[in-house]
């Protein structure tokens, strides 16, 4: 076995290859150095080149820092033929109610349940849940207020899922709220306000239609004459005289 003390340049990067490829979470060069026994800057020079050589390579695996340190991921070429594989295996994969609340979270934590719920439009208690038991959400406290409700946010398992090195680099908001009423709507919904401003509107609008189809028939003259298809007014049939009665009769035969 050799010895930790007595590796060099290019033993090292194969020591930590060997250490990524058995980690489930990221893992900071300061953290490699410590068990390899070599100085953080050795560490961090060895990540760098390996990230750089597999890239030059165009290995279908990459090397990259996130949550505050390195893992390695699948290349993004290859996602569809890999997506394709994990489906068929995994049980685990987040249904769109959760990838939608994780969303909520994640842009908006700390965030409560109820916050959660006044952007879905239903209870989400239970995918929650199931998020803090994945590992991708957890708590960060109480609201100061008398409530007291639980507020969430993501973990640095969420950034290592997702390839982030910060919530920082989480794609703009705006992207997904392309005017601004959709931007209003839901800066409303987070802060709590009710939406009734919004319901008065559409009543007003509803009562100011009704107002203006009663007034158009009260302006309908209901004695004017009907117009035909010819643009002539329809007259009412004129009476016809009773035939006169010469004495003749029909008869039979």
């Amino acid at each position: 076995m050799q010895e930790l003390e007595h590796l060099d340049h290019d033993s090292l990067k194969g020591a930590i290859e060997a250490l990524l490829l058995v980690s489930t979470d990221a893992v900071p060069a300061t953290d490699l150095s410590s068990i390899l026994g070599v100085e953080p800057s050795e560490a961090a020079s060895a990540l760098a080149e390996l990230s750089a050589e597999y890239s030059d390579a165009n290995r279908g695996f990459q090397l990259r820092e996130v949550a505050g340190g390195w893992r390695l991921f699948t290349h993004p070429a290859y996602h569809d033929v890999v997506e394709r594989y994990v489906l068929s295996w995994d049980t685990r994969k987040l249904s769109q109610a959760a990838l939608e609340t994780l969303a909520v979270i994640a842009y908006h934590q700390p965030v409560t349940r109820e916050g959660v719920k006044a952007v879905r439009g239903v209870n989400s208690d239970g995918v929650i849940a199931s998020l803090k038991e994945k590992g991708l959400v957890r708590e960060m406290g109480h609201e100061r207020d008398r409530s007291r409700a639980t507020l969430f946010g993501t973990t640095p398992r969420f950034l290592e899922t997702f390839g982030l090195k910060s919530l920082k680099e989480l794609p703009p908001l705006e992207d997904f709220a392309p005017d601004e009423e959709s931007k209003r709507f839901i800066r409303e919904r987070l802060s709590g306000r009710a939406i009734s401003s919004t319901l008065e509107e559409a009543a007003d609008d509803i009562d100011e239609e009704q107002e203006l189809m009663g007034d158009d028939y009260a302006d309908e003259d209901l004695d004017a004459p009907a117009v035909n298809a010819m643009g002539e007014k329809d007259e009412p049939p004129s009476p016809q005289p009773d035939a006169q009665d010469d004495g003749s009769q029909e008869v039979d035969g």
